[in-house]
């Protein structure tokens, strides 16, 4: 499943990391629950993932790659739900109990088994394709707005509008695929503020008033996500002297970014000299994290990650699988920043917000 090479602990997490980190922000179940009995929560997720069923399987149903996909794919949404129904009875069935890890996990194993490798390859080209053309304009806009406080509001909203992009939610999958998603669109309709976790303004003054020597960026999404929300906010660090590396996936997993299509998607939007829109990127490096999950658990990624990030004061961790479902409450050795939107009304719930809410979750570290 995941790389060859040797996985190791994300060096900006505190030691020791069995006692400080756990990849969970919503807990499924406590010590006191029985072992042997689904807990409320537990059950309410294992439905989210059985929600996302049928639009998996007509994603997998169309995949030209793999012979009979339409007899595979049917097979996938039995197995995938016969294995949910498993672990409602016994939740210590399938290397349980479940979190939102295993179940994604397992997910991850059955497409593959049945010989699925990038169901959603043909959207992401697609969305990829759209974000490209509209990179330009969506850059400029911002460089226009000369307060640079206003700029990374902008910014920051240009994340929250493109992390839309989601083929993991079973209720974005269907207004998706009845009517696309418009990015500036999105941009002006996001919840008004407060967000559920909003730390913009704590954020902005250290912007206007701090710079970081270099910021890793746990990226998402394909589409407007990476390229209309991450690419522009990247950028925009580059032109303040920070050097960035954006670590993408490894392998492909929903509608997730790789780095290998993350590398090919720069190669068109930098000019012949390198630049992006005028910005150097000679301090732009793109990571493999190691990971092949829409979650992230650091205490495992690749070591060039891992070689990469040793010396990082910034980490950013976007979307809503890595930023809230897993890492909400990681601590961080430097300054950290959780950002994303809030896609399933059970983390609105947890979090007390509202569905489509905005997280934006800033930690300095005191040196």
């Amino acid at each position: 499943m995941e790389s060859d090479s040797e996985m190791v602990p994300f060096p900006q997490l505190p030691t020791p990391i069995e006692t400080n980190y756990r990849a969970c922000t919503i807990p499924y179940r406590f010590p006191s629950d029985d072992p042997k009995k689904a807990t409320p929560s537990e059950i309410s997720w294992i439905n989210v993932f059985a929600n996302s069923i049928p639009s998996f399987k007509k994603r997998a149903e169309s995949d030209t790659t793999v012979p009979d996909a339409p007899a595979r794919a049917e097979k996938f949404a039995e197995r995938y739900a016969g294995i949910l129904e498993d672990l409602k009875k016994d939740p210590e069935s399938h290397g349980g109990p479940p979190d939102g890890i295993l179940l994604c996990r397992l997910r991850e194993q059955v497409l593959r088994e049945l010989g699925f490798r990038d169901i959603f390859k043909k959207v992401k080209d697609e969305e990829n394709a759209k974000a490209i053309s509209l990179f330009p304009e969506v850059v400029s806009l911002s460089d226009a707005i000369e307060d640079d406080g206003k700029r990374l509001e902008n910014l920051v909203r240009g994340i929250f509008a493109g992390n839309i992009f989601d083929l993991g939610s079973a209720q974005l999958a269907e207004v998706f695929s009845r009517d696309g998603m418009s990015f500036l669109a999105s941009c002006q309709n996001l919840v008004p503020r407060p967000w559920v976790i909003d730390d913009l303004e704590n954020f902005q003054a250290k912007w206007i008033n701090k710079s970081w020597k270099k910021a890793v960026i746990f990226v998402d999404n394909s589409g407007a996500d990476i390229i209309l929300g991450i690419l522009p906010f990247a950028r925009e660090l580059l032109r303040r002297g920070t050097q960035v590396v954006l670590a993408a996936n490894e392998l492909p997993s929903i509608n997730d970014i790789t780095y290998t299509e993350l590398t090919e998607i720069l190669s068109q939007l930098k000019d012949e000299n390198g630049q992006l829109l005028g910005v150097d990127t000679s301090k732009l490096l793109i990571a493999n994290s190691g990971n092949d999950l829409p979650v992230i658990d650091l205490s495992r990624v690749s070591q060039e990650l891992a070689y990469l990030s040793s010396d990082a004061d910034l980490v950013i961790v976007e979307g809503m699988g890595r930023g809230i479902e897993t890492n909400l409450y990681a601590q961080f050795k430097c300054d950290s920043l959780k950002i994303g939107m809030v896609k399933h009304l059970e983390v609105a719930e947890f979090l007390g917000g509202r569905l489509y809410d905005c997280v934006l979750k800033y930690n300095e570290v005191q040196s």
